[in-house]
């Protein structure tokens, strides 16, 4: 067994839950941790079986719940150095709960392989991951939002997935002529920011292979985008190279199926 859902995918909260048949972890926790355990246990998922959970950057959106889930289930975090410090207010007290991972740096958990890469979002030290399940090397999760720009190394690491969490942030036209501040607009845009829909399309382009089945669009804004829009911009491209890969959208307020990676 590996499987993954996201629970929780947008600029209000996000987080990720991977399991194996001996090993589960959550990736971010940026919704309450009532919510993630109600959303577990309507999956069937026993919240006490959660061995880890893993920080990718500081923001309120992945980070809110982290130190709560930790303290609650008495779990390590595995944050890198840098994103404790900035965010330790945000964390609260973790006593012995803290483990360090470094971007680049592969490390396990259980059976479950993890391999964290430097995103250029502008977060203090942000990370997009991969994750194999011990002894299947052909079966592989990428998890990539927050993501700012599609670098080489992202698609580097993006290659060769069976299932991959995309960001699929904002439709250009609507963030442009929508109500946000000029400065946020550049902010969304740019380097450091978030990938609109077409630079997803972009990503996909370029990591596409005959093993991904699975593609989940992720991080949607709810003022500079909409699930239909985001689906059809990708589905557009799909239908052009004739892909009859699943295609999936993550809600804000609702957890997507448990699925096999």
């Amino acid at each position: 067994m590996f499987q993954t859902t996201v629970i929780a995918s947008g600029s209000k909260g996000n987080c990720v839950f991977v399991r194996t048949d001996t090993t589960a972890i959550l990736l971010d926790a940026g919704i309450a941790v009532k919510r993630i355990f109600a959303s577990l246990e309507q999956l069937k998922i026993n919240p006490l079986d959660i061995q880890a959970v893993i920080l990718s950057h500081e923001h309120s959106d992945h980070s809110q719940s982290v130190g709560s889930v930790a303290r609650t289930l008495k779990i390590p975090l595995f944050v890198t150095q840098d994103t404790l410090q900035q965010g330790r207010e945000k964390l609260g007290k973790l006593y012995d709960y803290v483990r360090h991972f470094r971007p680049g740096i592969t490390f396990e958990l259980g059976d479950i392989i993890i391999h964290p890469f430097s995103s250029s979002h502008d977060a203090i030290d942000s990370c997009n991951f991969t994750f194999h399940k011990k002894g299947i090397a052909d079966v592989k999760l990428g998890v990539a939002t927050d993501l700012g720009y599609p670098s080489k190394l992202s698609t580097m690491h993006l290659n060769h997935c069976t299932t991959l969490i995309l960001e699929s942030n904002h439709d250009i036209q609507m963030l442009m002529e929508g109500p946000y501040e000029w400065f946020l607009k550049q902010r969304v845009k740019s380097i450091q920011g978030h990938l609109s829909n077409e630079q997803a399309v972009g990503v996909i382009s370029q990591v596409m292979h005959p093993g991904l089945k699975t593609l989940i669009l992720a991080h949607l804004s709810e003022t500079n985008n909409t699930p239909a829009l985001a689906e059809q911009t990708m589905r557009n491209y799909l239908q052009t190279i004739r892909s009859d890969i699943r295609l999936l959208v993550a809600h804000q307020h609702i957890h997507t199926p448990l699925f096999d990676i």
